[in-house]
């Protein structure tokens, strides 16, 4: 049983981190185009959810 439960753990954790990561690309994606765009305000907000994400 603790074999198991340590298997899921380390499984949850995974699927945390590749989330993580995932949520990272998207929003530097989604940085470059706006910043590419000239949309300061957008950039403003993407920030802000960057640090709200505590991705920055």
């Amino acid at each position: 049983m603790f074999i198991m439960n340590k298997n899921l753990r380390q499984k949850a954790q995974e699927a945390a981190s590749t989330h993580r990561d995932s949520l990272l690309k998207s929003l530097q994606h989604r940085l470059e185009v706006a910043r590419a765009n000239g949309d300061d305000a957008l950039v403003r907000q993407l920030e802000a959810e960057a640090n709200y994400l505590r991705l920055k």
